[in-house]
């Protein structure tokens, strides 16, 4: 196990690093006008898809259905069982992609309303939409084959194939610019290129694992096929209450100036990362534990897990949070600010940034707080939840756009987020499923001092240094507002004891 996690850790990382430049290199390109709104629109109705019926909630179902076959079946049955899968999988999103491309002009019109009123936005979004929607296809048969090698224990090859996206849109964005319209469509190429070759990269690594797998063999419904379908509905459901929420927001941000989809996206890319990191995994790591203490009639152990869940994900969200508020200008500009990335992009997207940051513990603590649920083989709560937050982030962006434009639609995200942990964890105390213990009750502020302590401390440093000049002065700045706060919250917390630092050695101690 610890080799996987190492294993997938390391080529997570690495795609992490390669998203920020290809990002960085976005930036000083298109900036964040026109042909990058609609880029971006163009990147995210394929990934809202891909969320829906790939990854997420296929992966759910069908991973577990795999990796039982194989252990109980043998490896014959359990290929059947992937290739009739794979074969319903391609004739859906066959149907799905095909019929995108036909309605595209009114899928754009849709889902972002705003650029109706900016022909060349529309036109713009549309061209590139239709090269990109192909994506959505390759990517989901590339998360099933992902969850094939993920069930044989193989997992480079399914953790390896985000850095050939960040790759191959990089080339493109370089190579392929001189040869198309703008830019946009040079990157929009690469959205198409690195589907194929994330695709290709999966089939061959399951080719060499034993299990070539045939995508296209006729459809057909035996039990086994049908138990997974079921078990994917509650999944479904569940990613498109999230879906939702960032649909609505690119609807509410394509009505206003120019501008505001790509500052939106720059913000989120940089909060993502301690989200990203964070918070899955805590979900990841404690549902199978707390799945098994319930199991085993374990309650109290149960309860102190999801305690420790909850301190652990205050612990790391609570400093992040407040490090990219009150440091967001700089870190914009060390990340974006160059060539088409100017000044003003850089305060529009740091405001937005600031509004996202404020969102972020509620964030983890979703994810930390959704498997209390979920271990006891409740699905349908925090659908429920999730769903009602969809309609409060509605009528808070509706309220809040015309007021403050495009933060206000990054604060509706993270008001309604924390509407969401609030009634997750409502639910589980009402129902006797939680309650904050001791440890967490002392802990919580002594963390929060930490992490005023921590923010006084950067605001200090940045009063006393001068606004920095060229791009390696913007990243030593940055460096240095990481450096400092680290330092900074770590240490007022090991003094206050909000965390003990020793008890994280103590177990690395022991497994050597």
């Amino acid at each position: 196990m610890l080799r996987a996690i190492a294993t997938v850790g390391t080529w997570t990382m690495a795609s992490r690093i390669l998203g920020f430049a290809r990002d960085m290199l976005i930036a000083s390109r298109l900036g964040a006008g026109p042909v990058a709104d609609a880029f971006f629109v163009a990147l995210k109705l394929p990934n809202l898809f891909r969320r829906l019926f790939g990854e997420g909630a296929f992966n759910a179902a069908f991973v577990p259905a795999f990796a039982g076959t194989l252990a109980a079946e043998g490896r014959a049955r359990a290929q059947a069982l992937a290739e009739r899968m794979a074969s319903l999988l391609s004739l859906w999103l066959a149907v799905l992609v095909l019929a995108g491309l036909l309605l595209m002009d009114w899928v754009i019109a849709a889902i972002a309303p705003g650029f109706l009123n900016d022909p060349e936005r529309y036109r713009l979004a549309v061209e590139m939409t239709r090269i990109t929607f192909p994506y959505l296809w390759l990517i989901c048969l590339a998360a099933l084959v992902s969850g094939v090698l993920n069930g044989l224990d193989r997992f480079a090859a399914a953790a390896a194939a985000p850095v050939l996206f960040n790759l191959l849109l990089m080339a493109a964005l370089l190579g392929l610019t001189p040869f198309v319209a703008t830019a946009g469509h040079a990157l929009s190429w690469g959205v198409f290129a690195a589907g194929v070759a994330q695709l290709a990269l999966v089939w061959v690594a399951a080719r060499q694992a034993g299990m070539a797998l045939n995508l296209f063999r006729r459809p057909s419904f035996p039990p086994e096929v049908v138990a997974i379908l079921k078990r994917m509905v509650p999944g479904v459901l569940g990613a498109g209450v999230t879906q939702l929420n960032l649909a609505i927001d690119v609807i509410i941000a394509s009505t206003l100036p120019a501008g505001a989809v790509s500052f939106l996206y720059y913000a989120d890319r940089v909060a993502q990362l301690p989200l990203g990191v964070v918070g899955a995994a805590i979900g990841t790591a404690m549902l199978p534990l707390l799945a098994r203490e319930i199991r085993l009639g374990r309650p109290l152990s149960a309860h102190r897990t999801q305690n420790r869940a909850l301190e652990v994900a205050l612990a790391l969200s609570l400093p992040a949070a407040a490090a990219l508020g009150v440091a967001a200008g700089p870190i914009i500009a060390a990340l974006f600010e160059r060539g088409a990335f100017g000044p003003e992009a850089t305060a529009a997207t740091a405001a937005a940034l600031v509004a996202y940051a404020a969102g972020l513990p509620a964030f983890v603590l979703v994810k930390a707080l959704a498997p209390g649920f979920f271990a006891r083989g409740d699905l349908s709560t925090p659908v429920k939840i999730g769903l009602a937050t969809v309609a409060l982030n509605l009528a808070l962006n509706l309220t809040l756009a015309p007021l403050i434009g495009h933060v206000g639609i990054a604060l509706a995200t993270s008001l309604a987020a924390w509407a969401n942990a609030a009634l997750l964890a409502g639910v589980l105390a009402r129902r006797g499923r939680w309650r904050p213990d001791r440890r967490l009750r002392r802990a919580l502020p002594r963390l929060a001092g930490s992490t005023a302590a921590m923010a006084a401390g950067i605001l200090l440093l940045l009063w006393l240094l001068p606004a920095p000049e060229g791009t390696l002065a913007r990243v030593g700045l940055a460096g240095a507002i990481v450096a400092v706060g680290m330092v900074l919250y770590f240490g007022a917390a090991q003094a206050s004891g909000g965390f003990d630092l020793r008890q994280i050695a103590r177990p690395r101690r022991r497994a050597a």
